[in-house]
C-alpha cells in the first residue's frame, strides 16, 4: 500500500496518447495519460472504458452524437461503443480499464501501444 501523487506522476512524462500505468487492482489497471489532438476511431468489443479528466477538457466523438468532459468529471464507455477522442489542448486524464485492453481496440495505427510502462 502506497499513497500516489497523481499530479507528481503527471510530472515523470511528456508524451502524449502514450498511457502510464501506476496501479492495478482487480485485473484492472489505473492509467495515466496526456492527450493532445485528434486519436483514432476505436472500440473496445470486451471491455467498458472509465475517462476521469484531471486537467483540462476532452472532446469524445461518437458515431451519433460528441460529449465534452471538463476537469473533474467522468464518462464510462460501454464496450462495442466506437469512439474519437479528441483534445484541443492538453488533456490530463485518469484511466480505469482492464488490464487486458488494447488502447486502440483492433485498429492497429502508429499511436498503438503494446506494453505500458509503469511510473
Amino acid at each position: 500500500m502506497e499513497v500516489i501523487n497523481i499530479n507528481n506522476k503527471f510530472k515523470l512524462f511528456k508524451e502524449h496518447w502514450s498511457p502510464k500505468i501506476i496501479g492495478q487492482l482487480n485485473g484492472q489497471d489505473v492509467k495515466l495519460a496526456k492527450l493532445k489532438g485528434e486519436f483514432v476511431w476505436h472500440d473496445h468489443k470486451h471491455e467498458d472504458e472509465l475517462f476521469f479528466i484531471v486537467k483540462g477538457s476532452l472532446k469524445i466523438e461518437f458515431r451519433d452524437k460528441t460529449k465534452l468532459v471538463n476537469e473533474g468529471e467522468m464518462i464510462i464507455i460501454p464496450k462495442g461503443v466506437e469512439h474519437k477522442p479528441i483534445a484541443e489542448n492538453e488533456v490530463w486524464v485518469l484511466l480505469f480499464e482492464p488490464s487486458s485492453i488494447k488502447h486502440t481496440g483492433d485498429v492497429n495505427h502508429e499511436l498503438t501501444k503494446e506494453v505500458y510502462d509503469w511510473i
